[in-house]
């Protein structure tokens, strides 16, 4: 066969595949080109995948895909005690386990109609406010990653880790802590806790501040921010946003001051609020947000009640030394943790939320008598934002939706369903 010397795209796709062969070179004379944004780029977290319909540089449509985990986190909670499912709550939310921990337990205590002791109370708030300031540095410096400034990230980094040095003493686990127990606590706090708690604090200030002067003045972050990824109070409203989003386009609602719980009414602090609603405004939301959770674990750590850790009754755990010497106690053991068995909750359902990192993490469950859910349903925090970054993007740049995306800290355990 005679080959031309010089062929087109659309000839060679004929010379070697046949006459059914398309162009090399397709979609050339379209405006539109349909792109696929992750899972596999490093703003996605591995899970996210966004469907683009670009016009040049302009992104014309968004579709968000809640990602690939298929972990069905929900489901196992008809097929664990209350107790077991604690693990679980870790794995919806990584960065944030003991908040997550907190929360389903405080639903499980308001369905069974029980209170626990303040020393339990002021324990979960100490490390529900760590769990918050972990959380908002991390998602300061990973948003200073994806625009560019890896060294605000490794600042980061380097005081969360003294965080989970605080987990891992309290709970013995850094990342997945399990730490609460429906009734109480599984620990009572080591002796070094607060000292390495405050020391934590002293550190904090100084890191915001290094942040602040390698970001907030910064010419190329400030121009990747401001005006970006504008969202609106009514939109908030109406897609169900919540936290630091939705404080920082106008919102003034958060759960420990407008429906309070463990004790949260009786500390002192602030609740930021910003009306920009851009990536830049979120960003200061966290830095102001971060330093009110300072106060609350001074305040903490200052009255600090003595006494015990756990509610009185069949429905908590007993002391292990008490399972290994007592029978009483190691029949209550038994009878709580053992399949088929369980705490016995009383038929009917609650929905209780309590303010996460992220925003309302609320708990919808159904009791059927046994000690096994008949239903649990989570509403994190995450599956609403994620949904937001739909209007954000559509119009903008391509470039500005790495921008939106680590301005809402999506956490892609919490969109599994």
């Amino acid at each position: 066969m005679q080959v031309p010397d010089q062929l087109s795209g659309e000839s060679i796709g004929r010379h070697a595949f046949g006459e059914r062969a398309v162009s090399f070179e397709p979609g050339l004379d379209e405006k539109e080109m349909v792109l696929n944004f992750g899972p596999q780029h490093p703003a996605c977290h591995g899970t996210l995948r966004m469907v683009m319909t670009l016009d040049g540089e302009r992104v014309k449509r968004l579709e968000p895909e809640i990602g690939f985990l298929h972990t069905g986190f929900e489901k196992l909670g008809e097929y664990r005690t209350y107790n077991q499912f604690v693990v679980v709550t870790d794995r919806m939310n990584y960065l944030s386990a003991m908040a997550n921990n907190i929360g389903f337990v405080c639903a499980v205590e308001e369905l069974l109609g029980i209170e626990v002791p303040p020393r339990a109370q002021a324990i979960r708030v100490l490390m529900a406010e760590m769990s918050r300031i972990s959380d908002h540095i991390l998602g300061v410096g990973l948003q200073g990653m994806d625009l560019g400034a890896f060294t605000a990230m490794l600042w980061a980094f380097i005081q969360r880790e003294k965080a989970y040095d605080v987990f891992e003493l309290t709970s013995g686990g850094r990342l997945t802590t399990s730490y609460t127990r429906v009734g109480g606590l599984a620990f009572d706090l080591p002796e070094d806790v607060p000292y390495r708690c405050r020391d934590f604090i002293e550190r904090l200030e100084p890191l915001l501040q290094e942040i602040e002067g390698m970001l907030s003045r910064n010419r190329i972050f400030l121009e990747r921010t401001k005006g970006v990824g504008t969202f609106t109070r009514e939109q908030c409203l109406a897609y169900g946003v919540t936290g630091p989003v939705a404080r920082a386009s106008g919102v003034n609602r958060d759960l420990r001051r407008d429906r309070p719980y463990l004790g949260y009414e009786t500390y002192d602090f602030d609740i930021p609020v910003l009306t920009d609603g851009d990536v830049y405004a979120r960003y200061l939301i966290r830095l102001a947000e971060a330093r009110e959770s300072a106060k609350i674990v001074t305040q903490v750590l200052d009255r600090m009640p003595k006494g015990e850790i756990n509610a009185f009754g069949k429905v908590t755990l007993p002391d292990r030394d008490d399972v290994y010497t007592k029978m009483e106690s190691l029949i209550q053991h038994f009878m709580l943790e053992m399949p088929g068995h369980g705490i016995k909750t009383p038929v009917g359902a609650v929905y209780h939320a309590t303010e996460s990192p992220n925003g309302e993490l609320g708990w919808f469950i159904v009791s059927d008598g046994t000690g096994v859910p008949y239903k649990v349903r989570c509403r994190p925090p995450s599956l609403y934002q994620f949904q937001a970054i739909q209007p954000m993007a559509e119009g903008g740049l391509v470039a500005d939706v790495v921008s939106n995306m680590s301005s809402l800290n999506v956490i892609a355990g919490e969109l599994d369903r």
